[in-house]
C-alpha cells in the first residue's frame, strides 16, 4: 500500500504550536538512531548520552527521565515530589489545573490549591495565601509550588521572580516544580542560559518541553535536586510513561539541545508572535491583553469577528465570556503567514 499525503503542507494555523510538524534536523536524528538493535526501556546509547546533554545545560546534579508527553511529565514529576496527603500550589490558569483532565488529582491523588492571577504568574505574596496549615490533619499539606515558564498566558518569569518564589518555598520546606513546556521560549526572551533561571535560582524539578519546539513527540522530567524526589523510575513506569524504544525520544532531545536548535526555534517563534502583535496592535475593535513575552498573543475581539476569522484560520477562543482569543506562533511560522493572517483580521474587523 502506498501512503498518500492527506493534508495541505502549505496550510498554517495559529491555534497551537503542537500543530506544527517536525523540524528536519529532528527527523534526520530519528533516522540516524534507526537500524540495528539497542537495549530497550532507556538502556540504549542515546539515552545514556542524554544525561551529559542535559547536564551541560542544567548542571552536574541534573538527571533526565524522557517521557511521552507533558501531562505525563507533570504528573509523574509531582508524584515523585509528594506524599498522598500533600498539595500543590499553582495559578488558577495553570496547565495542571485546567488542561490535564484532572490527571494530577485522579492519577497522582494531589490536591491543587489555586490562585487567581491576572498575568498567569505567581508571587510570594500570592503563594503565602495557601502556605500555611502544616501539621493540621484536616488540611492537605502544602508541599509544592508549581509555576509554568512561560505561563499559560504567555508571560515570562524573570530569574529574580523565580528566586523569590524558591526562597519562600524552601523556607517553608516546600519544593518548586516548573512546568517548562515552553521553557525554550522563556530562555529566548530572557537571553539567558537555561540553568540561570532554573538550577541557579533553586528550582527542584522541571518538566522540559520538546514537542512544542520542533520534536515529533517527547518531553522530559529533569530532576535538578536529587533530594526532592523519590521513586522516579518506578513512578514513570507505573504512570505509563516508560518508552520501550526510548532511543527515538532521546535522540530528538540530543538534536534539539546538543547544539542551538532549541534556541533557534524558540527565538523564531517568539519573533513571529511579536510581529503579529506589532502588526495588529491599534486596530479598531481589538485589544491585546497580555505582554507578548513568548510565542503567544492574547487579544479580545468582537464575537462575530472571531467566528468569521476562525473559518479562515484555526485558533482558540480562550475566554468565551470576555471574547479573549489566543494566537500561537511556531518554529515554522513565516512572515508571510503572519502578514496574511493580520490582513485577514483587519478585513474582518472592518466588516464588523
Amino acid at each position: 500500500m502506498t501512503v498518500q499525503r492527506r493534508h495541505d503542507p502549505e496550510l498554517r494555523g495559529f491555534a497551537s504550536d503542537n500543530y506544527a510538524g517536525v523540524h528536519p534536523e529532528i527527523l534526520d536524528a530519528i533516522a540516524l538512531a534507526n537500524g540495528g538493535h539497542q537495549i530497550s526501556y532507556g538502556e540504549d546509547a542515546y539515552t545514556e548520552h542524554l544525561q551529559e546533554v542535559f547536564r551541560a545545560h542544567f548542571g552536574a546534579t541534573a538527571t533526565v527521565y524522557p517521557v511521552f508527553n507533558g501531562t505525563g511529565a507533570n504528573v509523574v514529576g509531582l508524584q515523585a515530589m509528594t506524599e498522598r496527603w500533600e498539595s500543590v500550589i499553582c495559578a488558577e490558569t495553570a496547565h495542571i489545573n485546567v488542561d490535564e483532565c484532572g490527571a494530577p488529582e485522579k492519577v497522582a491523588g494531589l490536591k491543587l490549591l489555586t490562585l487567581a492571577t491576572p498575568d498567569g504568574k505567581l508571587t510570594p505574596e500570592l503563594i503565602a495565601r495557601h502556605a500555611w496549615g502544616w501539621g493540621d490533619e484536616h488540611r492537605a499539606q502544602p508541599r509544592i509550588v508549581s509555576v509554568a515558564q512561560t505561563t499559560e498566558l504567555g508571560t515570562c518569569y524573570t530569574p529574580d521572580e523565580l528566586a523569590a518564589i524558591c526562597e519562600l518555598a524552601h523556607r517553608h520546606e516546600m519544593k518548586v516544580h516548573v512546568d517548562g513546556s515552553r521553557i525554550a521560549n522563556a530562555a529566548a526572551t530572557l537571553g539567558l542560559p537555561l540553568r540561570e533561571f532554573t538550577t541557579d535560582v533553586g528550582v527542584d524539578v522541571l518538566s522540559f518541553g520538546g514537542t512544542k519546539n520542533g520534536m515529533l513527540l517527547g518531553e522530559a522530567i529533569v530532576v535538578l535536586n536529587p533530594d526532592a524526589v523519590r521513586g522516579m523510575q518506578f513512578l514513570r513506569k507505573a504512570g505509563m510513561q516508560l518508552a520501550s524504544k526510548m532511543r527515538f525520544i532521546s535522540v530528538q532531545f540530543e538534536a534539539l539541545l546538543g547544539g542551538d536548535l532549541w534556541l533557534r526555534n524558540a527565538t523564531h517563534a517568539n519573533a513571529m508572535a511579536r510581529r503579529l502583535a506589532d502588526t495588529v496592535r491599534g486596530l479598531p475593535g481589538l485589544r491585546i491583553t497580555q505582554a507578548v513575552e513568548s510565542n503567544a498573543v492574547f487579544a479580545v475581539l468582537p464575537k462575530d469577528v472571531t467566528e468569521r476569522l476562525q473559518k479562515r484560520f484555526r485558533f482558540y477562543s480562550w475566554n468565551e465570556h470576555t471574547g479573549e482569543v489566543r494566537w500561537m506562533a511556531s518554529f515554522d511560522t513565516t512572515e508571510y503567514d503572519i502578514d496574511t493572517f493580520a490582513a485577514a483580521l483587519a478585513e474582518e474587523l472592518r466588516d464588523s
